[in-house]
C-alpha cells in the first residue's frame, strides 16, 4: 500500500495582522475588519477574504494488480452450483455467425483474410518441437494439453485461445529447453499470453496459480511470460485451426441468402469439427500438419459423423497427405468416440461412420 500524507506543523501561527486594525473576538484570521469597510474606505470595494484554516489532507493510494491487462474487478470462478451460472458443456461462442452483416463481411474480406493467414501458416508451424527437450516426452505434452482443455472451459474461454496457447507452447519448446518440474508453468503462461491476445476478460494470475495448487509464485509466472515473449519475438498472431474451420464452414454456405436451417447445420458441423480438433491438439502425431489441412480433415470427419454429404474443398494438398492425415484422425476418433459423444452439445446420429473404411 502506498500512502501519501501531508503532516501539520506542530504550532500553527496566525498570519500577522496590522496593529492599527480593530479585531472582533473570533475573527483572528480576517485580514480586513468590518470598520475598515466603512464609507470612503479603500477596502470597501475589495473582495472580503474568508478565514483560512489549515487542512489535514490524507490520501491513500492502493496498488491494485492488473496482471491480465484489466483490473481485478471480477470474482474468482467458483465450482459451487449456487454461485456459478449453468452453462453448456461445450460452448465456444460464435460457432457460426448467423447475422447477415457477418456473412456480408465474410463475402467482402473472407478470401483476403484466408490468403493472408495461409501465407503465414508455414512460418508459425512447429514440427517436432520436442526434438531438443531431453526431459520432456510426447506423453508429457499430451498430459499438459489434456489438463489445459478443462482449464480453458473452466474460465469459459474461446477455442481460439486454446489453439493459440498450444501454438505458443510448441514454438517455445522448439527453441528453449524446459525442465520437467516447470512444464506446467509453461503451459499456464502460454494460456495467459493467448488470452491476453484474444479474450476481452483474460483470467487473472491468481486464478491460474490456484489451479496449479500454488506450486508456483506470481514472480515466476511473470518472469516466464517475459521470457516466452522475448523468445518468440512478440510474434503472437499465428493462424490457428479455429480460423480455418470457421472459414471453410462459411465457404460451404450458399452464395445467396442462407436459410436459418443452413446456418444451424453449419453451426452443428463446426461444433463437431472443433471437438475433433480439440482432441488432436493433445496428440503429438498431428504436430507436423498445418492447421488448414487439419481443418479440412476435421470437417470431413464431422460430416461423416453427422451423416452429412461431404462438401469440403481440399485445396492444393496432395491426396496422399490428405489420406495420411485422415487415417490418423479416424483412429483418434475411434479411440475417443465415447468421450466425444459426452463432450458434444448435440446428439450424434445412431449410425455413425465406420472408421475402418
Amino acid at each position: 500500500m502506498v500512502t501519501c500524507t501531508e503532516r501539520l506543523p506542530e504550532q500553527a501561527l496566525p498570519a500577522p495582522v496590522s496593529p492599527t486594525k480593530r479585531k472582533r473576538e473570533g475573527a483572528a484570521h480576517e485580514e480586513v475588519t468590518p470598520a475598515d469597510r466603512g464609507e470612503g474606505s479603500p477596502c470597501r470595494g475589495r473582495r472580503v477574504k474568508r478565514a483560512r484554516y489549515l487542512r489535514h489532507r490524507k490520501q491513500v493510494l492502493e496498488l491494485r494488480s492488473c496482471d491480465s491487462g484489466v483490473c481485478d474487478l471480477y470474482e474468482t470462478p467458483s465450482t459451487s452450483p449456487s454461485t456459478q451460472a449453468p452453462r453448456r458443456v461445450l460452448d465456444y461462442g460464435d460457432t457460426c455467425p448467423s447475422d447477415r452483416l457477418g456473412l456480408q463481411n465474410f463475402r467482402d474480406y473472407g478470401e483476403d483474410c484466408y490468403l493472408f493467414n495461409k501465407s503465414l501458416e508455414d512460418k508459425f508451424l512447429t514440427a517436432d518441437c520436442l526434438a531438443n527437450q531431453p526431459q520432456l516426452k510426447a506423453e508429457s505434452r499430451c498430459k499438459l494439453i489434456s489438463w489445459l482443455i478443462p482449464v480453458h472451459r473452466h474460465f469459459q474461454l474461446g477455442f481460439e485461445s486454446l489453439c493459440l496457447a498450444v501454438n505458443i507452447l510448441d514454438r517455445f519448446l522448439s527453441c528453449t529447453p524446459v525442465a520437467a518440474d516447470c512444464f506446467q508453468l509453461v503451459g499456464v503462461t502460454s494460456l495467459l499470453i493467448a488470452c491476453k491476445q484474444v479474450e476481452t476478460r483474460p483470467p487473472r494470475v491468481k486464478q491460474l496459480l490456484s489451479l496449479c495448487c500454488d506450486a508456483f509464485s506470481r514472480e515466476q509466472l511473470c518472469n516466464l511470460e517475459c521470457i516466452i515473449l522475448l523468445k518468440l519475438h512478440f510474434r503472437l498472431g499465428a493462424p490457428t485451426i479455429n480460423f480455418f474451420l470457421q472459414h471453410f464452414t462459411l465457404m460451404r454456405l450458399p452464395n445467396w441468402e442462407p436459410s436459418d436451417q443452413d446456418l444451424a447445420n453449419g453451426s452443428k458441423t463446426l461444433t463437431v469439427a472443433r471437438s475433433i480438433a480439440e482432441l488432436s491438439l493433445a496428440d503429438y502425431a498431428f504436430n507436423s500438419y498445418p492447421p488448414s489441412l487439419m481443418a479440412v480433415c476435421c470437417l470431413i470427419v464431422a460430416d461423416r459423423l453427422l451423416c452429412n454429404e461431404v462438401c469440403v474443398q481440399t485445396g492444393s494438398y496432395p491426396l496422399s497427405l490428405l489420406q495420411e492425415c485422415m487415417g490418423k484422425i479416424d483412429l483418434l476418433v475411434s479411440l475417443n468416440l465415447n468421450s466425444l459423444q459426452c463432450l458434444l452439445p448435440c446428439d450424434l446420429p445412431d449410425k455413425t461412420m465406420d472408421v475402418d473404411n
